[in-house]
């Protein structure tokens, strides 16, 4: 009987406790539109006193057990435009999810609608909403799997797995930079997703359509991008902001998955993009397409890292990468990037660069196979440990044919044109019957140790460039956050001038580098060869270019004539050499800072025991410049000190 009187009992309580959940829920039911309005009014004043904005709701009510219906629904910021505005929405959820906390939308319809971002003079009607929130404070270290799971799991968790919007817009308007996106129709329906958008800008109009699988409770879609006619997708306000002109043919997103696996996060999946076009002044002279590109990812974040793993690749044309790259903060910040070209034919990557950002390589003819590796670690703490390898492994390979650029030609004699500020100078014949050119030995070896010591002092033992001063202009550029040092060698000044122009493009420096290295690697030209040409091309001062004719320009000499102090003065000039001037004081005398310079280049050709002591004897004149230069020098004008006599004037005076 004791047993019988606990089951009772307990049986008892499962009733009471029914009992009392129905109660509960049939109470919600009955006061669920006033509850609904509670919570209306909550959120308007969250609205007033946080983002200092008025949001209303003009009716909103349930329908049946786990729909919410609203109509007008605005959302203003205070002296500012209107931020959101819906006639519409529909909606139902999960009502057994909504009891777990989870709430997740099973139905959404909208009508007619718009959300508008602007920015003018009185400022942005959003900025309310980035101000972060200072309010909580943790010395809780972020776990980035779990923050971004969170995150990612609550936004799919809101896309609902029916879905109905008609006639909703997103406006942009950035002080008179326009942006329309405008859907009539966008439906997801048994997992498949389809709608056109309208595209209008100051600059062009476009349709897009958007079509595919979408299925947020499993967290797996496949969307493709594409226009309505044949014509490529233009990306809007871009072009306008930055200048950047941007198209492609069709875009794929691909996720297959998105879960926690043993703390980490794991992403998996694919993008591709045919036809990428790109133009703008800092990247290339003219338009930069890619044929075809695809990036297989995998995604993985821990608690104290993000990465890609190594798994991933990526494939631009012909070229398949092996890339790995993670941002670490277990102990210090660290970055990491590995890149892994695998085995490939020479000729297969020369076609598959990018047209347009590598122009002097179009033509060109390979034979052999190569691979490739990088390694680069970072630690924001101890920048000094940077690591950077970069490995190239040849079979076979050499060029057979050269395009644009023909590396060879240094071997020769040719016509050299400087380009100074995009216009053609006048032609510079570098060889024998140019009365100016100056063959190697026939220069004052004082200038070759000088030019030297300031500009490239590995010059004859590296292979295009200096690994240590790469490194350091890496840590430079990356401390500052902008490009503020290079690591140039007297081989990329070479292939500069006489193959490239002086434009500062990121088409111009990747042709450099690969040019560099394939004058130096497959020693197409000595190093003699290539400083005699190098000596007698450079500029060395307005107009003036080759040593024959800048040792005639400010001393009225020969190369080979020149001092020691002359070479001294020449060679501090050539990063600069339109400014000389500025060393000169209004007499004529070198200034302090310009003779300081001069001495460090002497003192460090001393240390390297390129000079003796021997070499310094009678040279503390100081710098004359007597030949056309000195008529560019700001040199005051000398008044005649004899005064002026009025009766010798007067004998004159018929």
């Amino acid at each position: 009987m004791a047993i019988r009187s606990k089951k009772q009992k307990f049986f008892l309580f499962l009733k009471l406790f029914a009992v009392l959940l129905l109660l509960a829920l049939g109470g919600m039911y009955f006061f669920r539109d006033s509850l609904l309005q509670k919570a209306l009014n909550k959120a308007e004043h969250k609205f007033d006193k946080e983002y200092d904005c008025r949001f209303s709701v003009k009716q909103a009510n349930f329908i049946g057990i786990s729909g919410v219906e609203m109509h007008d629904i605005v959302l203003i910021p205070k002296n500012a435009d209107t931020l959101l505005s819906v006639q519409k929405i529909k909606t139902s959820y999960s009502l057994l999810e909504l009891l777990t906390g989870d709430i997740q939308l099973k139905n959404l319809e909208m009508n007619n609608g718009f959300i508008q971002l602007v920015k003018n003079e009185n400022g942005r009607n959003f900025d309310a909403f980035l101000k972060r929130d200072t309010t909580e404070q943790s010395n809780e270290k972020r776990n980035y799997a779990k923050l971004a799971y969170r995150l990612l799991s609550k936004a799919l968790n809101l896309v609902p797995t029916e879905m109905k919007l008609q006639n909703l817009s997103l406006r942009m308007d950035d002080m008179g930079r326009k942006v329309t996106l405008h859907m009539n129709d966008l439906q997801l329906e048994d997992h498949q997703l389809q709608t056109a958008i309208h595209v209008k800008t100051n600059t062009f109009s476009q349709n897009w359509n958007i079509k595919g699988f979408a299925d947020p409770r499993e967290m797996k879609a496949d969307l493709k991008f594409f226009n309505s006619d044949t014509s490529k997708i233009q990306l809007p306000y871009i072009d306008e902001r930055f200048g950047l002109k941007s198209s492609f043919d069709n875009i794929r997103l691909k996720l297959d998955k998105l879960e926690m696996e043993s703390g980490e996060l794991h992403i998996d999946g694919f993008t591709s993009i045919d036809n990428f076009t790109i133009n703008h002044p800092k990247i290339a002279k003219k338009d930069v397409v890619i044929q075809n590109a695809r990036f297989d990812y995998r995604f993985l974040l821990g608690s104290d890292f993000i990465s890609i793993d190594s798994t991933s690749s990526a494939q631009l044309n012909k070229i398949k990468v092996r890339p790995f790259a993670e941002y670490n903060t277990e102990a210090d910040t660290i970055y990491k990037l590995k890149i892994d070209i695998q085995k490939m034919k020479a000729q297969d990557f020369i076609t598959s660069l990018p047209q347009g950002l590598f122009t002097h390589f179009e033509g060109m003819e390979a034979e052999g196979m190569f691979d490739y590796q990088l390694d680069f670690e970072y630690n924001k703490n101890k920048p000094n440990q940077l690591v950077f390898d970069s490995k190239l492994n040849k079979e076979n390979l050499r060029i057979v044919k050269y395009g644009e650029a023909n590396l060879a030609k240094l071997n020769g004699e040719f016509t050299y044109r400087a380009i100074d500020k995009g216009v053609e100078q006048r032609p510079i014949l570098v060889g024998p019957a140019n009365p100016n050119y100056t063959p190697l030995d026939q220069i004052s070896p004082y200038l070759e140790k000088a030019v030297l010591t300031n500009e490239d002092p590995s010059f004859r033992r590296h292979r295009g460039f200096i690994n240590e001063a790469f490194k350091q202009s890496i840590v430079k550029n990356i401390r500052t956050k902008k490009f503020a040092r290079g690591a140039s060698t007297i081989s990329m000044q070479l292939v500069k001038n006489v193959f490239l122009t002086r434009e500062k493009t990121l088409s111009r420096k990747l042709e450099e580098i690969l040019l560099v290295y394939i004058l130096e690697n497959n020693r197409i030209a000595s190093k003699s060869r290539m400083l005699e040409v190098y000596f007698n091309v450079i500029e060395w001062g307005p107009n003036v270019y080759g040593i024959g004719e800048a040792a005639q320009f400010y001393f009225q000499k020969r190369p080979s004539d020149l001092t020691l102090n002359e070479c001294l003065y020449l060679a501090s000039i050539v990063p600069k050499p339109k400014k000389f001037m500025w060393q000169f004081d209004n007499e004529g005398n070198q200034k302090p800072y310009a003779k300081k310079n001069q001495n460090y280049i002497k003192n460090l050709m001393l240390r390297r025991a390129l000079i003796s002591s021997d070499d310094t004897i009678g040279q503390s004149v100081p710098i004359y410049i007597s030949g056309h230069a000195r008529s560019f020098l700001k040199l005051k004008v000398v008044q005649d000190s004899i005064p002026s006599d009025s009766l010798l004037v007067d004998e004159f005076d018929f």
